[in-house]
């Protein structure tokens, strides 16, 4: 099993919300999972993967609690060697900056020479008010990949 740690953006509750599910979906498949609200650069570095699950806010901005991370990440470049990270980016359509925050964390990740476990998911708030019924499949999806 996996020691996964989960790095999460939320402005008013969903994406939060969305991570205590994902939490607890992944500790009863005997993962080890950390949950960071707010996040550091120090809390990746012993995970065996990095899920990101992340709003967005503002022009296509990262919600306060996880943009810490994202510019610390930028300046100090800890690298992610080849592990495997996932983002779940929760948007709105009907901005253009739709899921904005999850396009940046992927490039972040990218740029950390992470390994995209499986592409990551958009999910939109105009088609979808609970999340986790497109999430928690995509999941079980990324976790197969470990």
């Amino acid at each position: 099993m996996a020691n996964i740690t989960i790095l999460c953006g939320s402005v008013f509750g969903s994406a939060q919300n969305l991570a205590e599910q994902v939490k607890t979906t992944l500790t009863a498949q005997s993962h080890t999972v950390t949950l960071n609200i707010p996040c550091s650069t120090a809390d990746m570095q012993n995970a065996d993967a990095v899920l990101v699950i992340t709003s967005t806010t503002g022009q296509g901005d990262l919600p306060n609690n996880i943009e810490t991370f994202y510019f610390d990440a930028k300046s100090t470049m800890p690298l992610f060697s080849g592990k495997p990270f996932g983002i779940i980016a929760l948007g709105d359509s009907s901005y253009p900056t739709y899921c904005g925050a999850g396009n940046k964390m992927q490039e972040l990740f990218f740029e950390l020479q992470g390994q995209e476990a499986l592409p990551m998911i958009k999910i939109d708030a105009i088609e979808t008010l609970e999340p986790e019924t497109l999430a928690l499949p995509w999941l079980e999806e990324w976790v197969e990949q470990l």
